[in-house]
């Protein structure tokens, strides 16, 4: 029989550390079997707080998308246009750098369509607009703008991630780089 838990089991607790297992070995390892072992708690223990590794997906998916958005949010308090883009841009990278595992959770959601995950979404979309609002884009312009930042950002992350920049130049001098052209291309665009 397992220990008791020595802390409040809840569901923040819970998905903390489902977040910190994926981040050090990555999400194939998130399991009910090996959070239970990391909680000292038996696996049917955690039906008590979702429904099965799928539950268990969906609300650890929120938790990235939500500690993501804040990472961003706070990157734009204080900055407007081109340093808020980059800002946010450097918050999005260096979350995906630290919470590898997590990151990859905002991308595996069991279902996309479920309201829960798109409210979390909607938010770093809004924000996401909200910033780029110096560039006067609006409507269906606004939201590819966003499509194509994300885009840059999460490439950029996964060939980071992958190993992908064997040359010797700063990575974050490049990120930046190329956000001033994605911008310099979206002012021209109008």
């Amino acid at each position: 029989m397992s220990p008791r838990p020595k802390f409040a089991l809840d569901i923040t607790t819970i998905i903390e550390a489902a977040g910190e297992i994926a981040d050090q070995y990555g999400m194939q390892e998130v399991t009910l079997a090996n959070l239970a072992k990391k909680l000292g708690i038996r696996p049917p223990s955690l039906y008590n707080h979702f429904d099965g590794l799928t539950g268990l997906r969906k609300k650890l998916a929120i938790y990235g998308i939500d500690k993501l958005y804040r990472r961003m949010a706070d990157a734009a308090i204080g900055v407007s246009g081109t340093n808020a883009v980059i800002a946010v841009s450097q918050a999005y990278v260096n979350f995906a750098r630290f919470h590898p595992g997590i990151y990859e959770a905002t991308l595996l959601a069991p279902d996309p369509e479920d309201v829960e995950v798109q409210e979390a979404g909607a938010k770093i979309v809004d924000l996401t607009v909200r910033i780029l609002q110096a560039y006067q884009l609006e409507g269906d312009h606004a939201l590819h703008a966003v499509r194509g930042l994300r885009s840059i950002l999460h490439g950029f992350s996964s060939l980071e991630q992958k190993g992908g920049f064997k040359m010797a130049l700063d990575l974050d001098e490049s990120l930046v780089i190329i956000i001033q052209a994605f911008l310099a291309g979206i002012g021209d665009g109008q």
